[in-house]
């Protein structure tokens, strides 16, 4: 934190740089009191003493929108990190700083606008380019109020970014040159469309018990709270690599360098099952992990979100990914410590709440100016001390969004993937499965919850047959369809179809009144249902192999019909 005694007019999270030797070190306006600015120094202020120059920019802290996006490796300052490692090397000097959009590279640019008597105003797509597999929409920049004439287009062809596409006249006849390329405050939400909606179709994740028992929706909000090691970062990347969503942002923002690392590696080398292509290709990373500067990681999450409500804005469905917001909180804990304001729970500023609310906000299903609609999903990772869900960040989180996928340290130990605690997590969103169905599932979970730990105490001689059978639904229900094996290629991922045909055969397992003379018999039974049932799990859907072993379960169900099976149990 530094302390600037300016003078004419600055405003609120404006961008400055301190001259400090040869370096010019990027900071951000975050508090002004009278003549006296307070800024936070995105990087390190070693060598940085009283009297050193400060020079505004007039500009707020903002990050560039246009083709080139997609596939980068980005700070949380924009800066894209490959180009820096390339110039610089693995150690970056102070103050570096690279453009994130490369000017030179050209785009086949194809007009959408007629130039005779086209008014036009800010979000209206202007033409296109081919960015991968999307057709990247150029739109009016977001800062232009007010109606335009459109004097000139260019023709189709090829052009570098920066160069002119567009030339538009105001009504005092003041001419501005439009290129692909424009920038946006980061912490302005992106609100140029015709409308917002509530959040009503299901966001596929094909992880069997978020879409089955704890759905997500389009444009809704979500939290991953967990202690360290439960799993958060797997299940986002599995989250990322199979969700019905046409572009993911990963917002690494404080987690340790590993983790990124070994996202930043694997994402090239993993085939898009959407595309056949490199999963990257459709993947925006901000990298800010917890070595880097604290203000960077504040303005990370922001970065992420301003990128993610651009690609909204073209009609996409987007899912951002922040890991993990409990070290945002703690960069907004370090900064609030430094202004000296006056801490609330756990030294957290006071603030906190509202500053997690307006974040999660920013998510939504809307119609852009053009009829298109898009959506920006947002699901935020927690990672509280020792797995303790009552601290600030957790309580604060739970409030805004619209689903809890609460992470177990006992699942995870009993390696039992996702660990995602069925017990505790919830939703408020609709899911695709029949709402009495779930129940009735839910009710066999709690129940046979309830039966473990009875028979902890009483011991297994001390639990009814009815009761124990109830014991095995519910472990069967957990090995059979909770859980998943993410190294399977085909149980990795299941689509809705496969799930709601494969929950019905679940059901009637649950439903199946089972009679046992002796609990022996009872849990081998149950091992077998249960194993032919995960055998079917990686059975190509309809495929005849995933025919023949549904039969197999047909045939074992059928058998506690007949009569003559009962006296044998007997």
């Amino acid at each position: 934190m530094i302390t600037v005694v300016f003078s004419g007019n600055i405003i609120q999270n404006e961008v400055g740089y301190v001259i400090s030797k040869e370096h010019r070190l990027m900071a951000e306006v975050i508090r002004i009191n009278s003549n006296i600015a307070y800024m936070q120094v995105f990087e390190d202020t070693k060598g940085v003493k009283v009297d050193d120059t400060v020079e505004f920019s007039n500009q707020m802290l903002s990050v560039q929108l246009g083709p080139g996006l997609l596939g980068q490796v980005f700070d949380g300052l924009q800066n894209p990190l490959p180009v820096l490692a390339k110039k610089h090397g693995f150690f970056l000097p102070k103050g570096a700083q690279e453009g994130a959009i490369n000017m030179k590279t050209k785009w086949h640019f194809s007009p959408l606008l007629d130039p005779q008597n086209q008014t036009v105003r800010k979000g209206m797509p202007m033409g296109y380019v081919q960015e991968g597999i999307f057709k990247h929409k150029l739109m009016v920049p977001f800062t232009f109020d007010g109606d335009y004439n459109l004097e000139k287009i260019a023709d189709e062809g090829d052009y570098p970014a920066d160069q002119t596409i567009a030339w538009l006249k105001n009504s005092r006849g003041q001419t501005f040159e439009l290129s692909m390329v424009f920038s946006w405050p980061i912490k302005v939400p992106i609100q140029i469309y015709k409308q917002k909606f509530l959040p009503q179709e299901p966001l596929t994740t094909k992880i069997r018990l978020i879409d089955t028992f704890f759905p997500v929706q389009k444009g809704g909000t979500y939290c991953i709270p967990g202690p360290f090691g439960a799993g958060k970062t797997v299940l986002q990347q599995l989250t990322s690599r199979y969700a019905e969503v046409d572009i993911v942002i990963i917002a690494a923002c404080g987690e340790r360098a590993g983790e990124v690392v070994e996202t930043i590696r694997k994402f090239p080398e993993i085939k898009d099952p959407k595309t056949g292509r490199s999963l990257l290709e459709r993947t925006i990373i901000i990298c800010n992990t917890s070595s880097m500067p604290v203000a960077a990681r504040d303005a990370s999450v922001y970065t992420a979100a301003t990128i993610g409500e651009y690609y909204r804005q073209m009609g996409l469905d987007v899912l951002l990914l922040a890991d993990s917001t409990s070290r945002w909180a703690q960069a907004m804990r370090e900064v609030s410590g430094r202004l000296e304001e006056i801490p609330g729970e756990e030294a957290y500023p006071a603030y906190l709440e509202s500053r997690i609310a307006e974040f999660y906000e920013r998510s939504g299903v809307i119609e852009a100016i053009d009829g298109e609609k898009g959506s920006l999903t947002i699901g935020g990772t927690v990672s509280p001390a020792g797995g303790n869900f009552d601290e600030p960040v957790t309580q604060s989180t739970l409030k805004v969004v619209g689903a809890f996928h609460g992470l177990s340290r006992d699942r995870a130990n009993a390696r039992r993937f996702p660990s995602i605690d069925p017990l505790d997590s919830w939703s408020r969103y609709q899911g695709f499965i029949d709402q009495e169905q779930l129940e009735r599932a839910k009710k066999v979970l709690h129940k046979g919850n309830e039966v473990n730990q009875m028979m902890k105490v009483v011991g297994e001689e001390g639990t009814s047959m009815e009761d124990f059978v109830v014991y095995l639904k519910a472990e069967f229900l957990d090995s059979v369809y909770l859980q998943q094996n993410g190294f399977d290629p085909i149980d990795a991922s299941t689509s809705l179809k496969r799930q709601q045909y494969v929950f019905n055969k679940v059901c009637r397992v649950l439903d199946f009144d089972f009679s046992f003379d002796q609990k022996p018999h009872a849990r081998q039974s149950f091992y077998q249902i249960r194993q032919i049932f995960i055998d079917w799990n990686y059975k190509e859907f309809e495929s005849q192999e995933f025919k023949t072993q549904e039969s197999r379960i047909d045939n074992f169900l059928n058998e506690f019909n007949k009569p003559e099976q009962l006296k044998i149990n007997k």
